[in-house]
């Protein structure tokens, strides 16, 4: 007699309805998750890597620069450039810039997801004790 291996049809049924579950109980978990990872990358561009920039150019300059795009060109000094291309949010809008801010030297924010201004959506550098 030849033996057959393989898998029943009971068996794989099984496996795929064991898949079935934990996919069940994983996916609700990570619904919404993208939409706070973006807020988190946002967070990150304010307070750290868009602020480092900003504090670079004010300590080559003495002043903060008029808007963002100061950042990609060369000063007079010839210094910079001091990020390598324009920010944009995770939500590909432009950042919001002005100096002197009103919260500080300078604000710094973010629309968020709606892409308008109020909502309690925006990212701001000043509500984190930042600036």
């Amino acid at each position: 007699m030849k033996s057959k291996k393989g898998f029943t049809l009971i068996e794989l049924m099984l496996v795929v309805i064991i898949i079935g579950v934990l996919v069940s109980m994983v996916v609700p978990r990570l619904v919404g998750r993208s939409e706070e990872a973006r807020v988190a990358a946002a967070k990150a561009d304010i307070n750290a890597n868009i602020s480092v920039a900003l504090d670079l150019y004010e300590l080559d300059n003495g002043k903060y620069p008029e808007s963002l795009a100061a950042l990609l060109t060369k000063t007079a000094a010839g210094k910079g450039p001091y990020l390598k291309k324009e920010p944009l949010d995770p939500w590909g809008k432009r950042y919001m810039y002005k100096s002197p801010g009103e919260h500080g030297d300078y604000d710094l924010y973010s629309y968020g997801p709606d892409g308008v201004e109020g909502g309690g959506d925006d990212v701001t550098s000043w509500e984190d004790g930042k600036k």
